[in-house]
């Protein structure tokens, strides 16, 4: 067997192949790497970025911020120079924006955007053309912006950002990181106060990186989950040094292949530990999951840690629908894991995986159903029956999802017989090198 492969192979195979071991480094934070770069876009001056993740959702983000004529350049191995135009400072762009699989680059640029006195068409691939784009337009609309063209709120779509931008209140009718954050984006440009009310805190990044880069923004409690934010609009954002954090998202399937092969001792370096993003590890360690912090530090604005992973027993859980907004990503290898315990794991309010990049719950679903394991969707919850080792052996369509391809690859590392992908290209949207990295600590893949 290769000692080298990549993820372009179509089908990939994952078998049993024994413990799991050593220390790995899963690349850097999605959310971060994007916001970092359109931040460094927005900012007057040079920014520099190291440990960006160099994943194709990223890479087309740094496109389109040069297509609206910022100047983004790679200095090195995850090391970026951005020099900014300032708020509102965009120019409109001679060609579409293509923000390939994307959705958190392509929803967070229509807010950029949105408060700039310029017209842009946005696109991306199949998988981001099936995506509602409808209610991040509601509240960019408010603002000033108009979309001009578009199908049913999707993409390909054209949006003329405003000349005179508003300030406005919004609640966010669905708990979504993506939502409020183009909206907060929008408001830069706005003068006065921009206000969002979440009933169910979401993902802070936004928020810790605008004030990172000198925007005034004040975060009150809402209520018994929620938040205000308060964003001042119209400041001159100052450049500022960004260390990117490993992924908690990528980190997971490292994490729970190290849980269910028997034997494994595993740590993953420099995890992102941001409250709003450590429900699985909340949930992994209430199944019974041996997890240890060590090395607890900041980096970047935010808290890191070493994670040291050690297989175990794990037993059904019910995880809480208020948690899915800290673990959005990570509910497919969750379910993975929960096909490893012993007993019935109930994971509710899932609504929101049915507009990622497939219809991740009901494609969740199908994984598990196909290699043997109980499972069943009974409205917006997913529950597993765990009975120990699944028998394995099914052939997972992918439906173009990173996700789904590296849950599966997780099952067939710790499941009796092998597991089979029907295709891997869209795993390097969001972790270039995953393959590399799972056969270096131990895995089988062909």
């Amino acid at each position: 067997m290769s000692t080298k492969l990549t993820a372009k192979l179509t089908p990939l195979t994952a078998r049993r192949n024994g413990p799991l071991a050593g220390r790995a480094r899963v690349p850097g934070d999605k959310s971060t790497s994007i916001r970092a770069l359109i931040f460094g876009a927005m900012a007057v001056g040079e920014t520099r970025i190291n440990g960006l993740l160099e994943g194709e959702d990223v890479l087309n983000t740094a496109q389109t911020l040069r297509d609206l004529g910022a100047s983004v350049e790679r200095t090195g191995a995850g090391e970026w120079r951005v020099c900014g135009v300032g708020v509102g400072g965009f120019a409109e762009p001679a060609r579409k924006l293509d923000f390939g699989n994307s959705g958190t680059g392509c929803r967070l640029m229509l807010g950029a955007v949105a408060g700039c006195p310029i017209t842009a068409t946005f696109d991306g691939d199949a998988s981001l053309r099936s995506r509602p784009m409808k209610r991040i337009l509601d509240p960019l609309e408010r603002i000033g912006a108009r979309t001009v063209s578009s199908t049913d709120g999707r993409l390909p779509l054209t949006l003329a950002g405003a000349r005179d931008p508003i300030p406005i209140e919004f609640r966010p009718p669905v708990p979504s990181a993506q939502l409020k954050s183009a909206a907060l984006l929008a408001g830069l440009s706005a003068p006065g106060e921009t206000v969002i009310i979440e009933a169910e805190a979401t993902r802070d990044h936004t928020e810790k990186m605008l004030t990172h880069f000198g925007a005034q923004v004040r975060v009150e409690r809402e209520g018994q989950n929620g938040r205000r934010i308060t964003l001042t609009g119209q400041p001159e954002l100052v450049p500022q040094p960004i260390e990117v954090p490993a992924d908690p998202s990528s980190a997971a399937f490292p994490m729970v292949a190290a849980l269910i092969a028997p034997g494994s001792d595993l740590i993953v370096q420099g995890v992102m530990m941001n409250p709003l993003r450590t429900g699985l590890l909340t949930t992994l360690t209430e199944m019974g999951a041996s997890i240890e912090q060590l090395a607890v530090r900041k980096e970047g604005g935010e808290d890191v840690a070493d994670l040291r992973i050690r297989s175990g027993a794990l037993r059904g859980v019910e995880v809480p629908a208020d948690r899915a907004p800290s673990m959005i990503d990570e509910y497919p290898v969750l379910a993975v894991a929960a096909a490893f315990a012993e007993g019935t794991t109930i994971m509710r309010g899932l609504k929101e995986l049915r507009v990622k990049e497939s219809d991740r719950l009901a494609a969740t679903a199908a994984l598990l159903r196909c290699n043997g394991i109980e499972a069943e969707i009974d409205g917006d919850d997913l529950i597993v029956y765990g009975k120990g080792r699944p028998a394995g052996g099914g052939i997972v369509t992918t439906h173009m999802d990173h996700r789904i391809a590296m849950s599966a690859i997780v099952l067939g590392v710790g499941s009796e017989r092998p597991v089979q992908i029907d295709d891997g290209t869209f795993i390097a949207t969001s972790f270039p090198g995953f393959v590399d990295l799972m056969l270096s600590l131990g895995a089988e893949l062909s």
